[in-house]
């Protein structure tokens, strides 16, 4: 049966018709480059043979073997743009007609001239059908490896043998070329850009806008490295398609767009480069990713109900069990358990805040979500707050962290995202299930067991335990959470005076000494002299429970969480205001009152004697719920054993 390709197709898809449908046939598919997965194919109507590429996610239809040389074809979606100065046609969709076929016509290269064909071709007045569909094959494989003209293969025996079915050859009916001035605006780049599928950009198209939905944006980063400082950004975009990609802007760009960019909004964005994504940063399922430039525009449209708020593909908690350390998933589980927030030293010398909650599902299994710097007292202190008040909310985690360490647990980053009590199908029957008996089901913890508030290295202990174990004598410190009780305070020293100067983003806070015949503060590290210091505390305090006491050290943020006010108030109420009866009433209400002590335990050297230092990291009042649920936990895991 003949097969009637497109009229003029390839002519018309050049000259910027992108909206036929047209069918053509393949004349050959070939990888790129050795090592790129990507494929270049030969396009012909039968008449013209023009270059194209495959978009990458139409790969699967060369390598199942059903777009191969022969086959015809309907171009679903294309565009036709410069690559290295050469015009290439760009399929974004098609669809497979008849998956193999012979070469329909005399096809020869759109860039050759009808006089060098015809100067490369003798003429054939009389040829046997067979001999010239052998030739017609033979002269679109020529073009299609050479881009030359065709030549006559056809040797005398050829002719010899099919003298008796001789007959003239018929050429194709001269056909004007078609006319486009319609398009006109549109080559010469005079209107907007065509919006297209996140799904369908590729690095080799030349114009393209998408409509999206910002479903994340990180926060403002600066780096530097050899080429000097900069600034970066990134935010995470949805369209009404389910496509995914990031897009990110550096520099210049981050103050055009950091401030227009809100978290839900939809926009239409147009005129940027798409790079690979970095799949250790980019948790999307998009090999692109956009990166913004100078000549970039982000315009603010309407909502659009047809763009969904946030995309998710929540995997159980059983599932996490066997997952990859460092993947990035989603997770969805029901609050069970807050501990209170703690600080932690990073690698850099900065300090950030630590929360650890426990989640379970359906799956019969909890985990661990630690939560990180803001996420801490933001989410954190609402969910903490939810749980004390007997509420156990459903808890949404986009693109957490998987760590593998004693354990499975999950944690954030910069672009996971806490949704609490979701209005998601998937959270209403989390809900109901928990509502329904779920929350008096046990359930098997993937993570390691740890105390509220504790790391992955540390337990709850007695004071009596921190001698007779030896804690902080190894090489690395101890970390362990004690419950005790305040039974003295040294108050003739509880503070010292320190710099207030900043080096960098962080105060030195090194103790300064007044100017000899001077009444300002001189600190000897910043060698700079100043008229006011700042005062921070340095409490030595008595703690004791029922196996014992002992003696640890308070800085600033743990003395301001005891005493409940600053250094300096405390300093100026004792020594300038000299209000007795206030200062002492604030010593007092700290007595014998329980807390939660957090210690950092590590022996050092005073001149020649070596001591074991216990210093106060983190100090919380006892809870009594959550004390209580402690404790009840604590029996439950003692009984299974």
């Amino acid at each position: 049966m003949p097969v009637n390709l497109t009229a003029n197709a390839i002519s018309a898809i050049v000259a910027g018709d992108v909206n036929a449908k047209p069918l053509v046939q393949i004349l050959d598919v070939k990888l790129a480059g050795a090592t790129q997965d990507r494929y270049r194919l030969l396009i012909s109507d039968s008449v013209l043979v023009q270059q194209a590429m495959l978009a990458t996610q139409l790969n699967g239809l060369v390598k199942a073997g059903g777009l191969r040389k022969g086959s015809v074809v309907q171009l679903i979606e294309y565009i036709c743009t410069y690559i290295q100065n050469r015009k290439i046609i760009v399929v974004l969709n098609m669809e497979i007609i008849i998956p193999d076929c012979d070469i329909i016509g005399n096809p020869k290269m759109l860039d050759e001239s009808d006089s060098a064909v015809q100067k490369s071709v003798p003429e054939r007045p009389f040829l046997s059908a067979a001999s010239d569909n052998n030739n017609n094959h033979l002269g679109a494989q020529n073009a299609v490896r050479s881009n030359a003209p065709f030549r006559n293969n056809v040797n005398s025996s050829n002719l010899a043998s099919s003298a008796q079915s001789f007959r003239p050859v018929v050429q194709p009916p001269y056909q004007p070329p078609p006319n486009f001035k319609g398009h006109g605006a549109i080559m010469k780049n005079e209107a907007p850009a065509r919006i297209i599928p996140i799904a369908a950009l590729n690095p080799y198209q030349g114009r393209w806008a998408i409509k999206a939905r910002v479903t994340a944006k990180g926060n403002l980063r600066r780096y530097n490295n050899a080429k000097g400082d900069g600034k970066v950004f990134s935010f995470d975009l949805l369209d009404s398609d389910g496509g995914e990609i990031r897009a990110t802007c550096f520099n210049a760009v981050v103050d055009r767009f950091y401030d227009v960019i809100e978290v839900g909004k939809v926009y239409i964005i147009s005129k940027g480069s798409l790079k690979a994504a970095k799949k250790d940063f980019n948790h999307l399922k998009n090999e692109w990713e956009i990166f913004l430039e100078s000549s970039s525009t982000v315009d603010l449209c309407p909502d659009e109900d047809a763009i969904p708020p946030q995309q998710f593909s929540f995997r159980p908690i059983s599932d996490i069990e066997s997952a990859e350390n460092n993947s990035i998933l989603d997770v969805i589980g029901v609050v069970i358990n807050v501990n209170p927030s703690v600080p932690i030293m990073r690698k850099n010398g900065m300090e950030t805040q630590r929360r650890i909650l426990n989640l379970k599902d359906k799956s019969g299994k909890s985990v661990e979500l630690t939560l990180w710097g803001d996420f801490c007292n933001r989410e954190g202190q609402q969910l903490q707050a939810l749980v004390e008040a007997g509420h156990f909310p459903v808890v949404a985690v986009k693109a957490g962290k998987v760590n593998d360490f004693t354990g499975k647990s999950i944690g954030t980053i910069s672009s996971t995202q806490i949704f609490i009590d979701l209005d998601h199908p998937e959270a209403h029957s989390l809900r109901d299930w928990f509502d329904r008996g779920g929350k008096d089901i046990a359930s098997h913890s993937i993570s390691k067991e740890i105390m509220p508030g504790g790391s992955k290295n540390e337990v709850r202990k007695f004071v009596s335990q921190i001698k007779d174990e030896g804690l902080g004598r190894a090489d690395k410190p101890d970390w362990v959470t004690v419950k005790a009780t305040i039974s003295f305070i040294k108050t003739d020293t509880f503070c010292y005076t320190a710099c207030p100067l900043m080096i960098g983003d962080r105060q030195c806070n090194k103790k300064v000494t007044r100017s000899v015949g001077n009444s300002r503060w001189l600190c000897e590290r910043c060698n700079q002299e100043f008229e006011e210091c700042d005062y921070r505390y340095l409490l030595q305090i008595q703690i004791q429970d029922h196996s014992g006491l002992t003696w640890v050290t308070a800085f600033q943020e743990a003395g301001e969480e005891i005493l409940g006010c600053s250094a300096k108030e405390l300093y100026l109420l004792k020594n300038e205001e000299q209000d007795e009866l206030r200062y002492a009433e604030i010593i007092r209400n700290c007595l014998f009152t329980e807390y939660l002590f957090r210690l950092k335990i590590k022996e050092e050297i005073y001149g020649d004697e070596q001591r074991v230092k216990l210093t106060v990291v983190k100090a919380d009042k006892v809870n009594s719920s959550a004390e209580c649920r402690y404790l009840l936990d604590s029996i439950a895991r003692f009984s299974a054993r």
